[in-house]
């Protein structure tokens, strides 16, 4: 992994230092047709809905559709290789996620390496997380679940919306880090899990803020921390989960990548003007109604980051033996 690792760091700074004249000569030039930016998860998630924004941004600045494609399944590993597979030109780009992270060490036999075969483009956005039970469960804060909960191993079960998702690796990381043992119960996506939850099928799950604060708001959950390095301005009064748990940190994430050897002067191209949607008033209120954190970055940045993630949530999936269905 460490290998991989600096290889995929080598390749993002590498493309960056190629020549200023090409990176101008080409960005004049694209793009000169429809740009496609392929999603791994169905239309009208959180994900699908930053792409849309993003792809209506570039549209209207580089003066070409951006058109968003829905490629479902084995938990963004199609969309992945789509991407992967097409031609360097640019005009087909992915929705990077935490999953494309997650993925590389969760399914080993894939027929592509995520990190060696994409090139990184531009941060969108960090989506954060929250944790949250049942309000059966006799806790409040986090240091009264772990407390609950070593009284109780394997007696809590904690939800998520498959096995190696985001919700599932999140609470893997809790279990390890606060030392206590639960029951994983996978469901067939997010709003089934949200649903159990609620129902009391299971007891706690690290869930997007989005979709749960009108729950935490309308008293059907209680939310013990979020899972931000810092306090979220929709739930001011709740704490981080690093508060009781030092170092922990666990939320998803959204960027563009491109196929590897897409020119530089490509890759700048769309960095900039992503970036440029980061800083624009409007778009911050159009992320911010969806609890969403702009991460503007450079292509070298993203790629640094992505690298970080891959290593981070390998090691979970290692010693947790998480194992794809």
């Amino acid at each position: 992994m460490k290998l991989a690792r600096r290889q995929f760091l080598h390749l993002a700074a590498g493309a960056a230092a190629l020549p200023a004249v090409s990176r101008i000569a080409a960005a004049d030039t694209y793009p000169s047709r429809p740009v496609h930016i392929i999603v791994g998860f169905p239309a009208g998630g959180p994900g699908d809905t930053l792409a849309r924004l993003i792809g209506q941004w570039l549209s209207e600045r580089l003066h070409q559709p951006f058109v968003i494609e829905n490629r479902p399944g084995a938990g963004g590993n199609i969309a992945a290789e789509s991407v992967v597979r097409a031609p360097a030109d640019g005009y087909t780009l992915l929705l990077a996620t935490s999953a494309s992270a997650i993925n590389v060490t969760l399914y080993l036999n894939l027929s592509f390496n995520f990190m060696r075969d994409i090139a990184p483009v531009a941060g969108i956005s960090r989506d954060p997380y929250v944790m949250v039970v049942n309000l059966s469960v006799p806790a409040n804060t986090v240091p009264e679940f772990i407390a609950y909960a070593k009284a109780n191993p394997g007696k809590i079960n904690m939800g998520s919306g498959g096995i190696g998702v985001p919700s599932h690796v999140f609470g893997e990381l809790f279990e390890i880090m606060a030392g206590v043992n639960m029951t994983h119960v996978p469901y067939r996506g997010a709003a089934p899990a949200l649903i159990g939850l609620i129902g009391g099928q299971v007891q706690v799950l690290f869930n997007p803020l989005l979709s749960s604060i009108e729950y935490i708001r309308a008293g059907k959950l209680r939310a013990l921390a979020v899972n931000t390095a810092t306090r979220q301005e929709a739930l001011p009064d709740i704490p981080t989960v690093g508060d009781f748990v030092p170092g922990y940190e666990a939320n998803s994430w959204t960027g563009i990548a491109a196929p590897k050897n897409t020119p530089a002067e490509i890759v700048d191209t769309l960095n900039k003007e992503i970036n440029a949607a980061l800083a624009d008033p409007q778009m911050k209120a159009r992320l911010a109604d969806l609890s969403a954190e702009p991460t503007p970055m450079t292509p070298v940045e993203f790629g640094k980051f992505i690298a970080d993630e891959t290593e981070k949530w390998g090691k979970v999936i290692r010693e947790a033996n998480i194992k794809p269905d």
